[in-house]
């Protein structure tokens, strides 16, 4: 349990999040199309993923949606640098248009190798979606299809990213002061 609350300063407000998820729904709608696979990878995205899908609704797509968690830190709190596939998906993406969906984007290795094995299973296409892009601390050439916004070299939570796991239900993106 968390013993005292931090000081949080919020990077983006839950109004400019609303806003962006629309904007962000109407450029994939154009895209993709009304019928798709959205595969959100577990846990960060979740919160992203709900609102989004729901824009997608909104924009007039009708997806289906499952769940793939991926990692490379195992017990560890530096990446191995290896991702392994720790929740695979139910459905099949066999010939299908898939939004693969995460919440941040920081070295790319998660999003290349996940974007490479679902088409390696048959995909149509894979576009990406990332709430947030920390360009700063790519190691390769990945870049995602759709993004949220831009996000300083800060460790941020809230809207699904945690910190100790606390944190994720917060309805905006921050960080934590420190003192």
């Amino acid at each position: 349990m968390v013993e005292k609350t931090p000081e949080i300063e919020i990077l983006f407000a839950s109004a400019d999040i609303a806003k962006r998820n629309e904007e962000l729904a109407e450029q994939i709608a154009a895209d993709l199309g009304p019928d798709i696979l959205v595969i959100a990878v577990l846990k960060g995205s979740f919160v992203f993923a709900a609102d989004l899908i729901r824009a997608l609704h909104h924009a007039g797509v009708q997806p289906q949606i499952d769940f793939m968690a991926l990692s490379s830190y195992g017990d560890k709190s530096v990446s191995s640098g290896t991702v392994v596939i720790t929740r695979d998906i139910v459905d099949t993406v066999k010939g299908r248009k898939v939004l693969l969906i995460d919440d941040i984007l920081e070295s790319g290795r998660t999003m290349d190798f996940a974007t490479k094995e679902l088409l390696d299973r048959g995909a149509e296409t894979v576009k990406t979606c990332l709430m947030l892009d920390k360009k700063g601390k790519r190691i390769n050439d990945f870049e995602a299809d759709f993004v949220g916004f831009d996000c300083p070299d800060l460790f941020v939570i809230g809207y699904g990213l945690d910190y100790a796991h606390y944190y994720r239900e917060l309805p905006y993106i921050g960080y934590i002061v420190e003192n």
